[in-house]
């Protein structure tokens, strides 16, 4: 049985869920409690030394960052459409990965993290790599419907979340036509989970 180790207001937990929904992989969740710390518990960190969810657990075999979590699902559960074999589009779907995990976390999930949950961060440097990023995935979209080939992949879902949850930010993710066409392609796949928060039209 596959276990999700979960916090529900976690944009990279939601990429998971809506993976396992996608492949219609039968799991269990188990919430981790951060505001309690049961993050930093000995039971968890034996899971994940670096006290962070989502953490995967598929029959005994851990995975942690949801990065990685993308690819094994998508590796032993998805076939070639979520993991395809030909070098150059893996390529394309570890760069926009890569994004999801650099420019994304530090600009657009960042300033969600200050304006919902109160922490202090470069809101400036935030704004402006969330600008600079928002305006890149805006024009890769103009003249295609998915962000790595011709269908949906892992990419998507590694850079949908925290672009849907932007308005939580402060950002109005509506200026961004092409990104919302993006968000309702993906909406409209078999097996989409919503996250409460994520921008509605």
């Amino acid at each position: 049985m596959i276990t999700l180790y979960d916090m529900p207001l976690s944009g990279n937990c939601h990429k998971i869920r809506l993976l396992l929904s996608f492949l219609a992989l039968p799991h269990q969740t188990r919430p981790v409690d951060l505001v309690g710390g049961e993050q930093r518990s000995p039971d968890h960190l034996q899971r994940n030394p670096f006290g962070q969810v989502p953490v995967l657990d598929d029959d005994g075999l851990v995975i942690r960052d949801s990065q990685a979590i993308l690819v094994y699902l998508a590796k032993r559960y998805g076939g070639p459409q979520w993991w395809p074999d030909d070098a150059y589009q893996l390529a394309q779907i570890a760069a926009w990965l890569s994004t999801a995990a650099n420019e994304i976390f530090h600009g657009p999930a960042m300033l969600r993290i200050h304006h919902k949950f109160g922490r202090a961060v470069d809101t400036a440097r935030a704004q402006q790599t969330a600008e600079k990023v928002l305006g890149i995935v805006d024009r890769h979209l103009e003249s295609r419907d998915w962000l790595a080939g011709d269908k949906v992949s892992v990419a998507d879902i590694a850079v949908y979340p925290y672009l849907a949850l932007a308005p939580e930010g402060g950002i109005d993710i509506g200026a961004y036509r092409n990104i919302v066409l993006w968000f309702q392609r993906i909406r409209a796949l078999p097996g989409y989970v919503p996250m409460a928060g994520m921008w509605q039209a």
